[in-house]
């Protein structure tokens, strides 16, 4: 499998912070999204093929950990690195400090392939999705 990793630029938005004007726990995972959409384009297979191919991708799993807090108009780097695409796509990711590189977050994320129909688990990946990544 060819390594495919993306990096996504943020800048922490006002309605993001919580009266202690760092991030809300929460919000970290709406970053993670932006960066697993961002992986998605740069493999070529987003959630529209997925949607075409009759499957879905729910997260199963996620092991976040925080290590620094993020506030208010601080920009950040999402980096996302795609581990595993069999039986389950598996991301790691990180979230550092954009000026000084500092490391803020660790995580990672477990999806499941689901039939659109059935509801089943699939234990392969579609054959776009293989292709794209070999």
């Amino acid at each position: 499998m060819k390594k495919f990793e993306s990096e996504t630029i943020i800048e922490i938005p006002f309605y993001d912070v919580d009266p202690m004007n760092v991030v809300w726990h929460g919000n970290y995972i709406k970053y993670l999204e932006n960066a697993r959409c961002d992986l998605f384009k740069l493999i070529d297979y987003t959630y529209y093929d997925m949607d075409y191919d009759g499957v879905f991708y729910p997260i199963a799993k996620m092991d976040l950990k925080f290590i620094k807090s993020c506030s208010f108009g601080q920009k950040i780097k999402v980096k996302a690195v795609l581990e595993e695409i069999e039986p389950c796509i598996i991301i790691k990711y990180t979230i550092s400090d954009y000026e000084s590189g500092e490391l803020l977050f660790k995580a990672k994320s477990m999806q499941i392939c689901v039939d659109k129909t059935t509801r089943k688990s699939i234990y392969s990946c579609p054959e776009k999705l293989s292709c794209a990544v070999n």
